[in-house]
């Protein structure tokens, strides 16, 4: 193929990529803003939090468990996340759970004792519940057909830009602060201010939120159904979206909440350095989720996750024992974009196979499905950590990604066809 026919197609591409984000609807748009201004401030929390937890004393086995307490409680919280986010609205979700994160982070400096973490954690895990579950209808619901996949995909890949420029400046930040006190750039000083600035700029993403316009809920009274009803509805379909995700994220919480760990313990990376790759990850995941759509439109959203997802398993190998940094680090952003640029495309097909009233039952139980592996995992890998290094923490990853991937092959295949055709989750003899 010749330059002469690839400008011309990735014109072309490029030209209807642009067609398709014109369509947002202003809803959409306002949170794609809030995206952007959300994942800067969380960028900095995930790669700080760890450290300063650490840097007041506390090991890993805590921090294992502090992370549990989030998922655990996320978890638990999930399905009457989902029936509030219907009876209130998708507006007022966003703005109470987006209240809360920022309560949380306020929380964290001000009650920095175990008492307060755990606090804080539970709180945490309530914003991220009822933020989860709201998500895919309030997209789908400020969407068309036309162009859902692209809003789905754009929305977490300006999240990932947003979390580059928050890894980037959050590798810089306790260093800066550092300077401005006098204290230890490693210190908990250092690192209390850092989540201070993480709050404020938390505070602005309320903006975007407050323009969005709000449109008549789907309630109970509309309609809505319960999981028992769902479940009635459509189990064997229901239990096949969901035990994917779920197989995955018993490997995700082992490994994924420790990597910045992992690389200060195996190669001895600084703050800034750990801080940059994260930023680049992040980078690299925005450019995966960004072309994922068009890929998904030739090959079928089926096909895209599964065989990017069996490609990534290499990578996830060699990053857990490369014995240099720079080839760790190389796997890291590889498998990160591989990995992860299927998200948006899954979350858009399982959103597209649920009726309108199922839709808030069907994103609780996909986020519990998610947060069951995030609330045990942490603190069984904290425990493998302290007694027996990472070694047993990427065996546990890989073989759990392994089989999350024959699921979605064994369940949806590769051929277009079977993802195409639409099976709706509604009650018996409703239409769909």
């Amino acid at each position: 193929m010749t330059s002469r026919t690839i400008l011309p197609r990735l014109h072309n591409s490029a030209r209807e990529y642009a067609r398709k984000v014109a369509l947002f609807s202003p809803n959409a748009r306002y949170y794609l803003v809030f995206m952007v201004l959300n994942g800067a401030a969380f960028g900095i929390y995930r790669l700080l939090f760890n450290f300063y937890v650490l840097s007041l004393g506390y090991d890993e086995a805590l921090l294992g468990w502090l992370l549990t307490t989030v998922s655990l409680v996320q978890l638990v919280a999930a399905l009457p996340a989902g029936y509030f986010s219907d009876r209130i609205g998708r507006k007022p979700s966003l703005m109470l759970a987006a209240l809360a994160s920022v309560a949380t982070l306020v929380g964290m400096v001000v009650w920095p004792t175990a008492l307060g973490f755990y606090t804080m954690s539970v709180l945490m895990g309530l914003a991220q519940s009822l933020s989860a579950v709201t998500y895919g209808p309030f997209m789908m619901e400020n969407s068309e057909e036309e162009e859902r996949t692209y809003l789905f995909a754009l929305s977490s890949g300006m999240g990932m830009i947003a979390q580059f420029m928050g890894n980037w400046l959050g590798g810089q930040l306790p260093a800066t602060i550092a300077g401005w006190l006098g204290v230890s750039a490693t210190g908990s000083t250092a690192y209390g201010g850092a989540l201070v600035v993480v709050a404020v700029l938390a505070s602005t993403a309320l903006v975007p939120i407050l323009l969005i316009r709000r449109q008549h809920k789907h309630g109970p009274q509309d309609g809505y159904l319960s999981p028992f009803a769902v479940a009635r509805s459509q189990p064997r379909m229901l239990f096949r979206l969901i035990m994917p995700m779920w197989v995955t994220s018993l490997g995700a919480g082992l490994l994924m909440p420790f990597m910045n760990i992992f690389y200060r313990h195996t190669y001895g990376s600084s703050d800034a350095t750990i801080g940059a790759l994260f930023a680049v990850g992040s980078l690299f995941m925005a450019i995966g989720l960004i072309i994922a759509p068009p890929l998904a439109d030739r090959y079928g959203k089926m096909a895209l996750v599964i065989v990017t997802q069996a490609l990534s398993i290499p990578f996830l190998f060699l990053l857990g024992f490369a014995p240099w940094f720079w080839m760790s680090a190389l796997a890291y952003l590889i498998r990160l974009a591989l990995m992860n640029m299927s998200n948006p495309v899954y979350q858009a097909f399982v959103m597209e196979h649920a009726a309108p009233e199922a839709r808030a039952t069907v994103a609780s139980l996909v986020s519990m499905s998610w947060s069951f592996g995030w609330a045990f995992s942490p603190t069984l890998s904290g425990w493998l950590q302290v007694n027996y290094g990472f070694t047993p923490v990427y065996l546990g990853t890989l073989v759990s990604y392994i089989i999350a991937i024959y699921l979605y092959w064994r369940y949806f295949g590769l051929r277009p066809a079977q993802v195409a055709e639409p099976v709706s989750i509604s009650t018996p003899g409703r239409s769909s």
